[in-house]
């Protein structure tokens, strides 16, 4: 279980080194994504399209669980959003503009693959972000199921987003270059709307996977959703050894399978030390 102790720093190192050197391109799909003549089978019928979070990009975000969803015999999507075209830092933009591009992105999937709905599978901002697409612009009409992964439902405080920042190397993330950070900030103008008349919409599923250890959303259980067809689960529930973090939880194996397990049928009992064997 030792290595359970160095996911949160091993995290931080990649997308780290991802950030200086620019080895993950912001345009580089993630292994396994955006084969766009992919075509889904009986088995997983639904495309899986995955979100990253904020100061990140579907290359940075997704080299982990892209794979292995691929593996599996999902046909895998990922975009990004929120930023400049190219640039490696994304997310940073204006959340509701940021669901618009979601929405065209899933419209895209939907006319490739041919399905009729897909799942979707975000991290931090990309977990939250997807609810107003889902509320405002039509996208329950398209979406089965939303697995967010250590999400900002229902915000953080100053001090889990100034975390961020330094986890990545950054400074002043609170800035007007970043409205995102602003409009994540438990109380903000934003997240009361997405939130007023109630956290679900009808007919979508929600999954939320939470750390007690999460550092940037504070504190971690405004992750949790409540309503109509929503299961929260802390990843300490099932694993009370696993000490990932905010960023740990996009390369951890337990959070792996349980995202398995919530797109398709749960196997029962997870195996801590072989959670994908």
């Amino acid at each position: 279980m030792r290595f359970r102790f160095v996911l949160p720093v091993l995290a931080g190192a990649v997308l780290l080194s991802s950030l200086l050197t620019g080895t993950a391109h912001a345009e580089t799909s993630p292994q396994g994504a955006n084969d766009w003549t992919c075509r889904p089978p009986a088995a997983h019928p639904r495309p899986v399209v995955l979100v990253h979070g904020t100061f990140a990009s579907m290359a940075v975000n997704w080299p982990a669980i892209s794979p292995v969803l691929k593996r599996a015999g999902y046909c895998v999507f990922a975009l990004n959003y929120g930023g400049g075209e190219g640039a490696l830092i994304q997310g940073t933009g204006d959340i509701a503009r940021s669901a618009q591009q979601l929405s065209a992105f899933v419209d895209r999937v939907l006319a490739a693959t041919g399905a009729a709905e897909v799942d979707l599978v975000g991290h931090s901002q990309g977990g939250m972000m997807p609810r107003h697409y889902l509320k405002f612009l039509g996208g329950a009409a398209k979406v089965r199921k939303l697995v967010a992964l250590a999400p900002s439902n229902h915000g953080t405080t100053l001090s889990g987003l100034a975390t961020l920042g330094d986890l990545l190397g950054l400074t002043g993330p609170i800035t007007d270059a970043c409205p995102a950070c602003g409009q994540q900030l438990a109380g903000s103008a934003f997240l009361t709307a997405l939130n007023s008349g109630g956290d679900t919409v009808p007919g979508v599923e929600y999954a939320v996977i939470v750390t007690r250890y999460d550092e940037v959303v504070t504190p971690y259980t405004s992750g949790y959703l409540s309503g109509a067809g929503v299961r929260n689960v802390r990843l300490q529930d099932v694993c009370p050894l696993d000490f990932s973090a905010h960023l740990g939880v996009i390369f951890d194996p337990v959070v792996q399978r349980l995202v398995l397990d919530e797109l398709g049928a749960p196997r029962g009992g997870i195996n801590c030390l072989n959670p994908l064997g």
